[in-house]
């Protein structure tokens, strides 16, 4: 029996039978049985139709369905979305056939959509920034193959690429990979379009998801503002769409072996700088190089980028002049009492921030349930909070040998306070 061919192969036995060729030819070129080919052949040369064309679609009883659908979705700037429709036949009218099915009856009783045209726009200079990782498999850093993340952030009007590599993608990669991007391109600009990743967008896409708490946090310190791009649009970040295909480096980062992390990153800066000395910046028609001497003077001045950090709360500052985070109690400056501040989890300590100022920093982490700053309670009165009543003789005893090494303090220590009390 005749093994099943696509529409395309039995049209390219007909072309070729065009062409002179035989049977055996025919059967070697597609690869099926000269029975296969001679009956196909035969149905051609008799002017058979395919029966599959007279065939109604199993998705034709729920026609009216599909009909409103696609009324309710007039109104859409982007074409009706088939696999939406399929779901929504599938979970509310108990289709149980397939999507190509469905597909196929939409292209047959639809017209196609219209081309949905877009907007070339041409940043001015210092305006923005986009953002987008690229993922390079087998890197070998020192430790064998493995996935190296390359996190790109690219100037939008001189084009001036920066790359940074991670071994992650997590929320502290993702800062960090920030401030190295800041530094290499000398400045902040005032946008930074990125992507939908999980470290920036807590849920949904584009101008109506929700931005991650810690990195809007983030955003604010260093004062640029984060654009999401909308879902489905790799045209609204084109320009770092084209550098994720790391055409800048002209090699392949995985094909040989780097002396660590280190070593792949100072090469990629290097390889950078030399394309951005060859390649010409279209909007201005110099060198990328000279064209971004030309937008420094726009940006931002780099500022003291932040730690970065994985964990961003609001805690009030109780009366005893602490706040509470994951599990420990920390003092802050008693100035503070009755406000809310910034509390973060760096890598290894905790900093208690205020108006963008960081306040103080401790270990994170600590076995120590409670961590102890004297220099909280100290300071002048305010129009708002009055300090803490001094330590008197007895307790500023205690301090002091409390911040004593154990080795230092005294054998005898109710015979140390006892003297202090007389």
């Amino acid at each position: 029996m005749p093994c099943r061919l696509t529409r395309e192969e039995v049209v390219s036995i007909g072309v070729l039978s065009a062409r002179g060729m035989n049977n055996c030819e025919i059967a070697r070129t597609l690869e099926v049985s000269e029975g296969t080919v001679r009956y196909h052949r035969s149905r051609l040369s008799d002017g058979a139709v395919d029966g599959r064309s007279n065939q109604r679609f199993k998705v034709e009883p729920m026609a009216g369905v599909i009909g409103l659908w696609f009324e309710g979705h007039a109104e859409d700037r982007r074409p009706v979305n088939v696999r939406d429709l399929y779901d929504h036949l599938l979970l509310e009218c108990g289709y149980r056939g397939s999507y190509r099915s469905v597909l196929r009856y939409v292209r047959a009783h639809y017209p196609a959509p219209k081309l949905r045209t877009y907007r070339r726009v041409e940043t001015p200079p210092g305006a923005q920034s986009q953002v987008d990782w690229v993922v390079c498999q087998n890197v070998d850093v020192g430790e064998g193959p493995e996935v190296m993340n390359g996190f790109i952030m690219k100037l939008s009007h001189s084009r001036k690429p920066a790359l940074v590599w991670s071994r992650r993608q997590d929320q502290l990669s993702w800062l960090n990979c920030h401030n190295g991007g800041f530094r290499r391109l000398g400045g902040v600009p005032a946008v930074c379009r990125i992507d939908n990743p999980k470290t920036a967008m807590i849920s949904g896409a584009g101008a109506w998801g929700e931005i991650h708490p810690v990195y809007r946090s983030y955003a604010r310190g260093v004062r640029f503002h984060i654009d999401p791009c909308a879902p489905r649009a790799p045209e609204a970040k084109g320009k770092v769409e084209a550098a994720a295909k790391l055409t800048h480096l002209r090699w392949d980062p995985g094909r040989r072996r780097w002396d660590g992390v280190e070593d792949l990153q100072d090469r990629t800066d290097r390889d950078l700088e030399r394309w951005t000395h060859e390649a010409i910046c279209p909007a201005t028609g110099l060198s990328v190089h000279e064209s971004w001497h030309r937008e420094l003077e726009l940006l931002q001045p780099l500022p003291l980028l932040p730690e970065p950090f994985d964990v961003v709360v609001s805690r009030p500052v109780y009366h005893d002049c602490r706040v509470s985070f994951e599990g420990r109690s920390y003092p802050v400056p008693f100035k503070h009492v009755g406000q809310e501040v910034e509390v973060r989890g760096c890598v290894g300590k905790v900093q208690i921030l205020a108006d963008a100022q960081v306040l103080r920093e401790y270990p994170r982490g600590t076995a120590e349930r409670i961590i102890i700053d004297p220099s909280c309670y100290e300071g002048e009165a305010t129009d708002r909070v009055l300090p803490p009543t001094p330590l008197g003789k007895m307790g500023r005893k205690l301090q002091e040998i409390y911040e004593m090494a154990v080795e230092e303090r005294p054998v005898d220590l109710y015979a140390a306070l006892a003297e202090v009390a007389r």
